[in-house]
């Protein structure tokens, strides 16, 4: 089963950016493309490196001359802050990518169609076999249902920071988790053998975090650098790799490897919220445009 506009995966066998060979210009340019970005984490945390790849004057400008650019290029550098947090799956942290202003505007337009989430099935699955993998309440928003704009802006700035156009984005999947919710570990991409043939396949994901939680609520990957694979990994722990969510902050990873099959790896979950509120927008990317997606 899988969370989707539709779907999620959950289960123990499978297999960055990247996807089938026809497309895999655009998420190769994508990922190693972000490699131009700045790389600044959160100020004012003397325990992380202020790394920069592009140095800043004082008005915060990038001292550099824009190139001549094609019909669909644009006049201006960007500076996107970013840290790497695993090669396996390949994953990148985000700090600061929405002001708190814009997380309150999505969470304000989201509130009142909160439905409980669902899941895809598989064969032989059925609602009441898969109660329990995913609790959270959510709903889908797309850029053109919001007046203000502010998806609309987001949405463009998760193009560039991927470099995987935004006809290529689901609608934004926007979550709330409550005390005790969770979802257990499982993949964002579609296993053919498991879900048949795909006309098109989820490439990565970006998750903006739209509150900071108390406690818990961690987005997980229990298979970072693989390990748990070679145990019987229980999908309901939370263990491995864990990120914290922070208002503001995004994290991207890829659920294809360069050659277009899943990552295994990319096994990922949400642990359970222990005090607060968990809000997260999630946008899914696909290897073709939106009029080819299922």
């Amino acid at each position: 089963m899988k969370a989707s506009g539709k779907r999620s995966i959950w289960r123990k066998k499978v297999g960055f950016p990247i996807v089938l060979l026809s497309s895999s210009f655009f998420f190769l340019a994508g990922f190693y493309g972000s490699m131009l970005f700045s790389m600044n984490p959160r100020a004012g945390n003397d325990s992380v490196p202020h790394a920069k790849f592009i140095e800043l004057s004082e008005g915060g400008e990038a001292e550099l001359v824009a190139m001549p650019h094609g019909e669909t290029g644009e006049p201006r550098y960007y500076s996107i802050p970013f840290q790497v947090l695993s090669w396996k799956p390949r994953a990148v942290y985000f700090p600061r990518f929405a002001t708190a202003e814009q997380c309150q505007s999505i969470i304000k337009i989201a509130k009142s169609k909160l439905k409980p989430s669902s899941l895809a099935l598989r064969k032989g699955e059925t609602e009441e076999s898969t109660k329990g993998i995913r609790t959270s309440s959510g709903t889908f928003l797309s850029a053109s249902e919001d007046s203000t704009e502010t998806l609309k802006y987001i949405e463009g700035k998760i193009a560039k920071a991927t470099m995987i156009p935004r006809d290529h984005g689901e609608a934004f999947n926007i979550l709330r988790y409550e005390i005790g919710q969770k979802y257990a570990s499982h993949y964002d991409s579609f296993d053919p053998s498991e879900y048949g043939p795909q006309k098109s396949q989820r490439v990565a994901s970006f998750l903006l975090y739209l509150s900071d939680v108390e406690e818990g609520g961690e987005t997980m990957f229990p298979f970072e650098n693989g390990s748990n694979m070679d145990t019987n990994y229980d999908y309901q722990k939370c263990i491995g790799l864990r990120v914290k969510p922070q208002q503001g902050d995004g994290l991207l990873f890829y659920s294809l490897l360069t050659n277009g099959t899943i990552d295994p790896t990319s096994l990922h979950g949400s642990c359970p919220v222990i005090k607060g509120e968990k809000w997260v927008a999630t946008k899914w990317l696909r290897d073709t445009n939106n009029k080819n997606i299922i």
